[in-house]
This record gives C-alpha cells, sequence and structure tokens, in this order.
C-alpha cells in the first residue's frame, strides 16, 4: 500500500457490531490486501447488503472498507504481493485429455473402415473414449449418456417413428439406424478446449478482483469476460465440427452438438469453482429428457397409450430429430448459463479461502 492508514476511533455505545464481526473474522481482516477482499469472503459467507445495513453500512465493500481501515498497520510491506492468479491448467491433465480425444479419433476412422459386428465395439469404444477426454471433474456416466444420444439418438429416434427398430446401429450414414460420428470427432478435443478456457476465464476474473474497486466493479468487469470465453469455445468448436463433417462426409448437426458442447462447458465453469451441485442436476435432467423423449414413443405403442408420442411427434414434425438434443441441451446450458452469470461473476466465487472452514456474519 502507498499511503499509510489510520484507523477510525472505535464507536461509541455498549456494543461495537464491526468489532464483533471483525474478531470473528480476524485473520481475514489481518492478512488482507485490501477491503475487496474482505468483501469478498464476507459475501461468501452469506454477508449481503441487507445484513451490512445491521452493521451501519450501505452495502458490504463500505463495510469491508471500516473493517480494513480498523485494523492496526504499524508497518507497511516494502512490496505489495502479487494479485492472485490461477495456476496453469495441468500438463497431465491436458495431455490425458488430449490422450483420450486421439484414442476417440482412432475409433471413429476405424468404424467408417470397418464393418459388420465390429461397428457396435467401435462406437462404444469411441463413446467411451470421448467421455473421457470430455469428464474433467464431471460424471463420465452422464457425459457417456449424452454423447451417446448425440451419436445414436436421431437414429433410433426415425427408426421407432418407423415402427422399429428392426436391427442393430447399422454404421455411419448407412441403413435406417446410422450411427453420427461427426459430433464425436469435434467433441473429442473440446474436452482440452474447455480446460483451457476454464483457466483464461479464472485467471482473468482474478486479475480483475486485484484492480476492482468495490464488488459491483467486479462484477462489470467479469461479465463480458464470462461471455466471451463462451463465445471463444463455441466459436472454435463449430470450426471442429465443420472440419469433422467434411472429413467424414456426414451432416454437421450444428444444432446438437453446439448446445451439448455449451451444456459441457457451463458445468465444467461451475464445478471447477466449487459449484458442482447445479452442474450434476442439470446434466441429470437433460439425460432423463433425452431418455424421455425415445421411451414415449416407445410407451405410445401400448393400448391406450397413443398419447404419448404426441410431444415427440410434434416436435420432429417441426424441425426434425436433431430438435429433441437440441432443446434438451439447449435448456440444460441456458439454465446453467443464467446460474454462472450470477455465482461465477460475485467475488466470492474467486476469493482465497478464508480458513478451515467458514463463519457466520
Amino acid at each position: 500500500m502507498s499511503e499509510r492508514r489510520t484507523a477510525p476511533a472505535p464507536r461509541h455505545g455498549a456494543v461495537d457490531p464491526v468489532k464483533a464481526l471483525m474478531h470473528r473474522h480476524r485473520d481475514l481482516c489481518e492478512r488482507a490486501v485490501d477491503p475487496l477482499e474482505i468483501a469478498a469472503a464476507l459475501e461468501a459467507h452469506g454477508v449481503t447488503d441487507r445484513t451490512a445495513t445491521r452493521f451501519r453500512h450501505r452495502d458490504v465493500f463500505s463495510l469491508a472498507e471500516e473493517m480494513y481501515a480498523r485494523v492496526p498497520r504499524d508497518t507497511e510491506p516494502a512490496t505489495s504481493p502479487p494479485p492472485p492468479t490461477a495456476p496453469d491448467p495441468r500438463p497431465a491433465g491436458l495431455l490425458r485429455g488430449l490422450l483420450f480425444a486421439a484414442l476417440a479419433a482412432a475409433a471413429v476412422t476405424a468404424l467408417h473402415l470397418t464393418g459388420g459386428e465390429p461397428r457396435l465395439l467401435l462406437t462404444a469404444a469411441a463413446l467411451f473414449t470421448a467421455a473421457l477426454a470430455l469428464r474433467g471433474t464431471l460424471s463420465a456416466t452422464k457425459i457417456f449418456c449424452l454423447l451417446a444420444y448425440a451419436a445414436l439418438g436421431d437414429g433410433v429416434l426415425r427408426a421407432v417413428l418407423a415402427g422399429g427398430p428392426d436391427s442393430m446401429p447399422t454404421g455411419p450414414s448407412e441403413g435406417s439406424w446410422p450411427i453420427a460420428t461427426a459430433p464425436l470427432l469435434a467433441l473429442a478435443p473440446a474436452g482440452a478446449l474447455a480446460t483451457w478456457c476454464t483457466h483464461l476465464f479464472t485467471s482473468g476474473a482474478r486479475r480483475r478482483l486485484a484492480a476492482s474497486r468495490g464488488l459491483e466493479d467486479f462484477t462489470s468487469a467479469v461479465r463480458p469476460l464470462l461471455l466471451g470465453v463462451i463465445a471463444l469455445f463455441l466459436t472454435t468448436l463449430t470450426a471442429l465440427l465443420i472440419a469433422s463433417s467434411a472429413l467424414l462426409g456426414e451432416p454437421a448437426a450444428h444444432a446438437q452438438t453446439l448446445t451439448l458442447g455449451a451444456l459441457l462447458l457451463m458445468a465444467r465453469l461451475l464445478a471447477a469453482h466449487g459449484r458442482n451441485h447445479a452442474p450434476a442436476l442439470v446434466l441429470t435432467a437433460a439425460v432423463a429428457s433425452e431418455a424421455t423423449a425415445v421411451a414415449s414413443l416407445l410407451a405410445s405403442r401400448l393400448p391406450g397409450c397413443a398419447f404419448l408420442a404426441t410431444p415427440v411427434e410434434t416436435v420432429v414434425e417441426a424441425w426434425g430429430p436433431a430438435a429433441v438434443p437440441a432443446l434438451s441441451c439447449g435448456a440444460a446450458a441456458l439454465t446453467l448459463l443464467i446460474h454462472a452469470t450470477r455465482t461465477l461473476t460475485r467475488a466470492s466465487a474467486h476469493a482465497r479461502p478464508e480458513g478451515p472452514g467458514p463463519k457466520g456474519p
């Protein structure tokens, strides 16, 4: 700090609520390098602007400024500590993601060069390795189910609507139940891309946290960063999808692939910042939505249950089979985006932890 701060006189009266709050967060106040760090930690522990009024302050940042100023600082450090930055993505994690992406690409290539029963085994191998490439800290089972629908879902919907399926999946762009492999080939390297984008957002947010002078200032600065990282990811994924489509000679399947990619990125961003509950819940809902679409068509064949097929048939007739995964993953991705813009743009999502356990206000 360039200027020496002097602590204001204590509040008059028998009870000093700010002093009591400082006592509960003593370690935080003593090690904080600026008021914003205190404000971010208080926000993380549930202190809101409304709570701050109980301490005779208009907002959390004003309260944090007093707490910072009232800590005795007889000496100042010779140099200010560097702003917190996110660690570089672990090379081992990136290499592991790229290795699984390469294995998935090899399985997809072999799928186009073989026929008969080996195609089912190669499809399973491609799905499994692609799910591992995209997993990160998320559930590999849920990702596997979403990828399986991306590869097989459109074909099985067409087959069920036509009265089938009468056979197992036949392979890329063949028969009544084709396997879409272009989405798998495009999404497999997206795991490493999502890891890098997550690091890009985290490091940028922490730099802005160090430079901001208030909680609202930080939120205004980090929201464009979040949207920019998402746009960068989707632009790169679009390029990967176009290249995969041209290489394999398959339709690009933009809608379902991009919405699935956006869903997985949003889940990765939230999970990387400790927000695990919402991604787990929303991924489960997306898997259940896609499974319900197929199950409702099959259940409609039971006597008196024809009405169960009406919603899916209406969607497919209007926009095609691709609308089912696009709507499911798109709604899920939008839900996580709204959640992320409310949580990841708060300073508390990027502040250093105060200690081993949270304390109340």
